[in-house]
């Protein structure tokens, strides 16, 4: 290949606005982009709703779906658009695998239970899903529901916890008679919780374990009881919120027991992994589960397709082919991405399609920098200065046609809802943007700067009283796109998304990409 390197950073959670209030992206010192900006041709693209595949640009963007666009060049029905289709066309409840789980608690006469976030935030979950699970349940027969309830405050604003358990609990009693009774047993935090993602953090998979599985932890008589307790007591907001059990007479309501069924029904795949490995391998070891009830657990999708976990779901992923990996691959294209732990599944497993394994072992070179387990607003630069020293190294190296890699800091510290250490995550990404563009002007390399979604860039909001509190959800705001090269190009004009990225990837390397591609951004 004649064509130079392309080097692609994608900036997690770094949209771009006008908007000044919460803008931690305009208001941290940023000397590189600001640079690129003006001295680079650049745009904004869309990195939500439709052009990500999601029902509706009322629907924020996320990581994993924001790097299936980039890495795929077309746009997949995704995530709640898929769970919406399955539900409304009935092919969910057609499933063998529901009929499986409701005929299991017929025939035992025991309980169907439902672990998931509480929100209608769309990312992970959405309560309407919750809702049809349960009243199908009642319809095929099923006795008792018990709902574990992961508390957001992150998709949806940070203490709007209560709106959520109310709707539920108002919504079951609707369907609660002498043939059926439905309730929340247990919940948290999502950030405390049951929720943790690439093995980071397994201890907060056991609490998870024990509070939903053993009932153990400390009782409150109702969810909103937990919530208002903790709330006095912690001074927190609804995603660091501890675990809680709801009991009768000092019982838990709903432990999961033998004879069970259990479903997951989280939508998004990298928060769903290990509670579902520990519920469904024979073997694990990451923690001591202590009693393991024998029961039937299905995920509301497959959440990793070549690991086959869960082994049981209700809505098929979508089956992402012709993806940018492989076009290189065909063409003999050495490629290497790297990021941290929080976001190295990001750019190797959702960036080639929900495919754990590699296309080519010999083309196709992933690194991972190991993240800390600490929260990020405590050191806001996390991993990025390592994660740039293999970049670096990987250039330099001159192997590789394509190098993607990703830094996690806007996203994982804007979640934390810290706007000083936002502002800090910020620059410490610009500061290693000017090493990356250091590099490729050294070696020969065409740089692009985009990011997956917005999150630092809008960290506050008014509510209804008109008092600002904290935004730890993702933006609806575009993201940068940035060519940096010292020969010229020019951009198309238009409305663009994150899957017009990689058709321009094959456009600078002079690879001809499918037919069912969307159009490059280079005129």
């Amino acid at each position: 290949m004649n064509k130079k390197p392309v080097v692609l950073v994608v900036m997690d959670g770094v949209g771009k606005t006008d908007k000044d209030l919460g803008n931690m992206v305009m208001h941290a010192y940023t000397p590189t982009l600001d640079e690129m900006m003006s001295t680079c041709p650049n745009n904004t693209i869309q990195a939500h709703g439709t052009a990500v595949g999601l029902p509706s640009d009322e629907d924020m963007g996320n990581s994993e779906v924001g790097h299936n666009a980039l890495g795929c060049g077309q746009i997949y029905a995704q995530g709640a658009k898929l769970v919406n289709e399955s539900i409304e066309s009935g092919k969910l409840f057609e499933s063998a695998t529901w009929r499986a789980l409701t005929s299991r608690c017929v025939a035992n006469k025991s309980t169907l239970h439902f672990i998931g976030l509480l929100s209608d935030g769309n990312v992970h979950s959405n309560i309407s899903h919750l809702k049809a699970l349960i009243a199908n349940a009642k319809k095929q027969g099923v006795a008792n529901v018990r709902v574990h309830a992961l508390l957001d405050g992150r998709d949806v604003p940070a203490t709007s916890a209560l709106q959520y358990v109310d709707d539920i609990e108002a919504f079951m009693a609707s369907l609660n008679d002498d043939t059926f009774h439905a309730c929340i047993a247990s919940g948290g935090g999502r950030m405390k919780v049951t929720m943790d993602r690439y093995q980071a953090n397994w201890p907060m998979v056991k609490l998870g374990w024990e509070t939903h599985v053993h009932g153990v932890g400390r009782q409150f008589a109702s969810a909103r009881d937990a919530v208002e307790t903790y709330r006095n007591e912690e001074n927190v907001i609804d995603q660091d919120l501890p675990a809680f059990v709801i009991a009768k007479d000092g019982k838990p309501v709903g432990t999961i027991e033998d004879g069970d069924s259990v479903v997951l029904f989280n939508f998004r795949g990298d928060r769903a992994l290990e509670i579902s490995m520990a519920f469904d391998d024979a073997d694990f070891t990451a923690f001591d589960r202590s009693r393991v009830p024998d029961v039937m657990y299905a995920g509301m999708l497959q959440y990793d397709g070549d690991l086959h976990i869960p082994k049981n779901f209700l809505v098929a992923p979508p089956a992402i082919h012709n993806t940018l990996s492989e076009l290189l691959v065909g063409a003999g294209v050495a490629q290497y991405a790297v990021s941290e732990t929080q976001k190295y599944g990001h750019v190797t497993y959702f960036w080639n399609g929900n495919r754990s394994e590699k296309f080519d072992e010999k083309l196709e070179t992933f690194e991972e920098v190991p993240s800390d387990v600490r929260s990020f607003d405590e050191a806001p630069w996390m991993k990025a200065a390592e994660v740039t020293d293999k970049v670096i190294a990987a250039i330099e190296s001159g192997k590789y046609g394509f190098i993607r890699c990703n830094y996690p800091n806007g996203d994982m510290v804007g979640h934390t809802g810290n706007l000083d250490a936002t502002r800090l995550a910020v620059e410490s990404v610009d500061l290693e943007l000017r090493r990356v563009w250091n590099a490729c002007k050294a070696h020969g390399c065409v740089l692009l700067v985009t990011a997956d979604h917005g999150n630092a860039d809008e960290m506050l909001q008014k509510n209804k009283k008109g008092e600002l509190q904290p935004r730890t959800a993702h933006s609806l705001n575009p993201v940068p796109f940035i060519i940096c090269d010292d020969e010229p190009h020019a951009l198309k004009d238009g409305k663009f998304g994150l899957a017009n990225v990689a058709p321009t990837v094959a456009q600078l390397l002079g690879l001809t990409p499918p037919a069912c591609w969307m159009e490059g951004m280079l005129k």
